[in-house]
């Protein structure tokens, strides 16, 4: 920063609440330890107490609860004080603690409300003594750094050892600190050195200095642009703060004294403003400084005075923070008996739009890779995310391990029972990972000690493009669009809004909808899809069910059979006419009796004609066979309500969702117990399950412990390793209905009474949930039905057709992927589609032992080519080298160039840009296309244009010097910018001088030839150059306008 230069932050003010804005019933522990005593994630606040010897952590919300007030828990945790503690900085809830017992642990701690951990999920023994520091890594999940005594280890805490013991230190290692980008690890020492280390590159410092000037307690941070911070002593024993250039550690760049204190100065470093907090413990002061990397690298900004001693400090973490009020920084300090959150305000006026120049896009909570992939040499860095209140990202998809008993990585690798309390199904790590442990090349790193773990052979190279990109679905640009009003069923009255949350409110098939309506008697109407338009205002025929509807569907393989079931615990099968409903219906054709309680849902089997599972209030799932009208089986193990089921793709296996918390998988036709069960969702509102991935996983939509909707993915071979993946949707009382299209792999969820439709597209590795454009209608819709393939236009590439059920209308959507190609097939979204509207077998049949599989059939039109057979078009530009664009052409050459390149432009207007043929075309072609532009922009992008303007200027220059001065203001302009008027006119393509013909001729000619999608900079100089020209002449013909035209005007 140039030391006359105002910073933004100068006036930051601290802000210290009275005391009823403090958190009260905190004992503050004063024990001696190299740890700050406190940390912050989000949302929670973790810190020493005075319990147990120090064995105690405290914990407490970030926020207040809704009566303002703080609930303030404690968690016993290790034997013998808790020296140090440090939050994940990829998930809220996980704290990682050490002790002088010598072992770290890993929690996953619970809101303070709640029932906490009865243990640690995972404990690791180093042996090394008594342990001072624990920190997690800054980009990578399960990386944890550990400080005890003299030496300092790295490990991933999915293993039972250490990645790395670095050098011993010569004396007491009192701090250490990760650089931003996880590369780098800095200590300070007793014996006043500061060491850099390299942990995958070497065990001894890869720099070191001595540059503390006393023995006494010191602190280390990385703070930006390669510098490091250390706090300490001076040979006058006063408080010091130092910067140093990591790159030159001869000498600090910079020291502030402070005074002379014994309190251990305490340092806590933002990057995103540049904000230095420091504060001793024991003492009633926190000062602030801004660090710059030039003149005058430390200045302070303020200096708070508190009303009690310091025990300790933390930072909040950025995206927890009020920007609303303009705070850049909340500093949360632990003193004996309250911790008192001090707001950091930059004076703004409060409550106006968001203040970007303040707030820098943050680090995400996002891992940017694994333990095994930074071990491994990876360097990405964490995604940045922004504070505006409208942009902030949701939660996103969290990997996670299901250990089903918690283990202690010792070198005994001992087992213990698992943790009880609000941990039961969720892993501190956050992406899994195997068993075997990370290894190194030797040909990676020569010469180095066995201290390092041998390496796998590298990865392949197929997925680079991928990993350069990130992954991305090929449906993320789906577009849900409402059919013309000409296919809406309008003026519907009487509608049942008060179907159970089970029931999906109205169903539909091919060829008609049955909706329930408000009618004593259970009445449902039945309307043909195929008769579009207004209903009468007199009274509708009906199905008369005699009992309200609690559930109802359509016989997939009988489009005129639908099945209703009661709150009289029976179950009705009606038949539609075959012209449909047009008189009241009262018979229905058989009656199935042996639930003695209220039933749940119905569901049709997906092979077998006639095969029906119901489930009920009396915790029980029965299957009927409708051809013989009676109970084949029963199955039993439910502890609570049954949210939802589903078959599995194969037919063999039936997947339920209750609200005990439990997925259990049965086999019906082997045992009427589970063959597995699991553990689902926390929240008790309601839950739907449907199985994705050719039968692989089991997709569960939930509520969480807060009431948040969730989606959880489950592996259908291991229901008790609980979820592999995890992803949030919102907070609505209503579940989140999945449709699973197994062509697509595409899962669409909405829920009654939404206005939004989620779609996702699974797939069998990480990061599963790969979430597209959503669906969003004008009002509510009160149910949402899905049809067979068959209705979709694949000429329109149209992937799902779905009906839609408002209040009063019920309407088709289109779910249409955008694609440039329309005239062919497009094969690779619409593969050989099962037809499941026909059976496979009958339900006697499947009882008997057999299964069966539905045959497929291609959904391509006999008129259209597949999009894998279109022939290759030859580019419309080929990329050639930079020397061809930026050579020396003579006039004339100029000239022609660009006249006949304006002319092809201007003729394909209607043509689609290069970038825009990019859907569509071969994963190889599009490779080659990106590797191209990335290695050619990186070449000439920076100094292609400016040189092409200084020649196309001075070339012009010298024309409008020899044509002289003829025509005074006109010949000024083609002087200035070196252009004729007539020329610049050819250029545009314009023949009158009409403004908005100029705009519109230069946005198009500008756009074709930028240098991205193969133009030339020197032609973009021509198309400016020649807007400059008509613009100057249409502001001397506005000049020269006669005084009697300007007054007619």
């Amino acid at each position: 920063m140039n030391r006359f230069k105002t910073s933004k932050y100068k006036n930051t003010t601290p802000k210290v609440p009275k005391k009823d804005g403090w958190i009260p019933n905190v004992r503050g522990g004063s024990f001696t330890s190299q740890g700050n005593h406190i940390k912050s994630s989000c949302t929670l606040v973790a810190f020493n107490t005075e319990q147990a010897g120090g064995g105690i952590v405290g914990l407490c919300a970030v926020a207040p609860g809704s009566d303002g007030k703080w609930t303030v828990t404690n968690i016993p945790c290790h034997a013998d004080q808790v020296t140090d503690m440090d939050f994940s900085p990829f998930d809220d809830h996980v704290l990682a603690t050490c002790s002088a017992d010598e072992t770290v642990k890993l929690w996953r701690v619970c809101d303070p409300e709640r029932e906490q951990p009865g243990g640690p999920e995972v404990t690791l023994s180093p042996g090394e003594g008594r342990l001072e520091i624990v920190l997690f890594h800054p980009t990578s999940s399960d990386l944890l750094a550990v400080g005890s005594g003299k030496t300092a280890q790295v490990w991933d805490s999915t293993r039972d050892t250490a990645l790395a013991a670095l050098e011993s230190h010569a004396e007491q290692l009192q701090s250490l600190a990760w650089k931003e980008d996880g590369s780098l690890l800095a200590t300070s020492c007793k014996d006043k050195k500061l060491r850099i280390f390299d942990p995958r590159a070497q065990l001894s410092p890869v720099q070191s200095t001595s540059g503390l000037q006393s023995n006494k307690d010191s602190r280390i941070l990385f703070v930006k642009d390669d510098h490091l911070l250390t706090t300490g002593f001076n040979q006058m024993r006063q408080q010091e703060v130092r910067l140093w250039d990591s790159r030159k550690l001869g000498s600090s760049l910079s020291s502030v004294s402070l005074g002379t204190s014994n309190g251990i100065l305490m340092p806590l470093f933002d990057p995103d403003t540049g904000l230095l907090i420091v504060s001793g413990k024991g003492d009633c002061g926190i000062d602030c400084f801004e660090v710059t990397t030039s003149e005058p690298f430390l200045s302070q900004v303020s200096h708070c005075l508190t009303e009690t001693p310091t025990r300790g400090v933390a930072l909040v973490p950025k995206l927890a923070l009020d920007v609303s009020s303009c705070e850049v920084l909340r500093v949360m300090q632990l003193t004996d008996n309250f911790i008192i959150p001090v707001a950091y305000q930059v004076p703004r006026k409060p409550g106006q739009d968001f203040h970007s120049d303040l707030y820098p896009d943050t680090l995400g909570q996002t891992a940017a890779m694994s333990a095994e992939e930074w071990w491994k040499g990876g360097n990405k860095q964490v995604e940045r995310v922004s504070l505006h209140p409208d942009k902030r990202p949701k939660p996103k998809s969290e990997s996670a391990k299901q250990p089903t008993a918690k283990k202690e990585l010792t070198s005994g690798k001992s087992k213990e029972e698992a943790p009880t309390g609000c941990s039961t199904s969720s892993s501190p790590t956050s992406t899994p990972s195997s068993s075997a442990a990370p290894s190194r090349s030797p040909s990676s790193t020569s010469g180095l000690s066995s201290g390092f773990l041998p390496s796998p052979s590298p990865s392949q190279s197929s997925r680079a493009i991928q990993n350069m990109l990130g992954p991305s679905s090929k449906f993320r640009h789906i577009q849900g669009k409402v059919l013309h009003r000409d296919t809406h069923i309008t003026n519907l009255r009487g509608l049942n809004l008060t179907t159970p949350g089970e029931c999906d409110g109205f169903c539909a098939n091919g060829q008609r909808v049955a909706v329930p309506l408000a009618i004593a008697g259970g009445q449902i109407a039945v309307f043909e899809l195929s008769q579009p338009g207004k209903l009468p205002d007199t009274a509708l025929p009906t199905i008369q069910n005699s009992v309200n509807v609690a559930d109802f569907c359509w016989d997939p393989f009988d489009p005129y059979k639908l099945v209703v079931a009661g709150d009289d615990a029976k179950i009705r099968v009606w038949q539609v006419p075959k012209g449909g409903v047009t008189e009241t219906v009262t018979d229905p054709a058989c009656i199935l009796q042996g639930h003695t309680e209220k039933i749940y849902s119905i569901k049709f089997h997906p092979h077998a004609s006639g095969l029906l599972a119901s489930s009920s209030y009396d915790l029980t799932v029965r299957l009927w066979d409708l051809e013989s009208g009676r109970e084949v089986k029963l199955l039993k193990g439910h502890e609570d309500q049954i949210f939802g089921m589903a078959w599995s793709p194969d037919g063999k296996l039936l997947a339920t969702v209750c609200k005990d918390g439990k997925v259990r998988l049965y086999d019906p036709r082997k045992s009427n117990e589970p063959v597995q069960e699991g553990p689902g969702p926390e929240g008790h509102r309601g839950a739907r399950v449907v199985w994705v991935c050719d039968g692989k996983f089991l997709l569960v939509s939930g509520f969480d412990s807060r009431s948040e909707r969730q989606l959880y993915l489950f592996s259908s071979e291991s229901l008790a390793s609980g979820a592999l993946a995890t992803t949030s949707a919102d907070v609505s009382p209503s579940t989140l209905i999945p449709f699973y299209d197994p062509d697509t792999s595409v899962v669409i969820l909405t829920g009654k009474g939404d206005t939004r439709v989620y779609i996702f597209e699974i797939v069998p590795e990480t990061p599963y949930f790969m979430e597209c454009s959503s669906f969003h209608s004008s009002e509510p819709h009160k149910g949402f039905c899905f049809l067979p393939k068959t209705e979709c236009e694949v000429q329109d590439v149209e992937v799902a057709r779905a009906v839609r059920l408002s209040k009063t209308t019920i309407e088709p959507v289109a779910f249409k992927v955008p694609r440039v190609k329309k005239e062919y097939f497009q094969d690779d979204i619409y593969p050989d589609t099962a037809v499941w509207w026909e059976p496979a077998l009958t339900a006697s049949a499947w009882l008997s032992g057999s299964n069966g599989q539905h045959r497929k059939i291609s959904l391509k039109p006999k008129d259209m080519t597949p999009v894998s057979e279109a022939p290759k078009e030859a580019p419309v530009r080929k990329y050639l080298p930079s020397s061809v664009y930026l050579e020396e052409k003579t006039d004339e050459q100029k000239k022609e160039e660009l006249l006949s390149a304006m002319v092809a432009k201007l003729g394909n207007r209607e043509d689609p840009l290069p970038q825009e043929l990019f859907e569509g075309v071969d994963e190889d072609e599009w490779a080659k296309y990106l590797a191209q532009i990335i290695v050619m922009g990186a070449q000439v992008l920076g100094r292609a244009f400016a040189r092409a303007l200084r020649q196309e200027f001075a070339a012009s220059q010298a024309a409008a010097e020899a044509r002289g001065r003829a025509g005074r203001q006109s010949a000024a302009a083609s002087s200035i910018t070196g252009m004729t008027l007539q020329e610049a006119q050819q250029i545009l393509n314009v023949s009158t001088l009409s403004p908005e013909e100029i705009q519109k001729n230069y946005e198009h000619l500008f756009k074709v030839n930028e240098k991205s999608v193969g133009g030339s900079f020197y032609l973009q100089s021509k198309v400016v150059r020649a807007k400059e020209r008509l613009d100057e002449e249409l502001a001397i013909q506005k000049q020269n306008v006669p005084p009697e035209q300007k007054q007619e005007t």
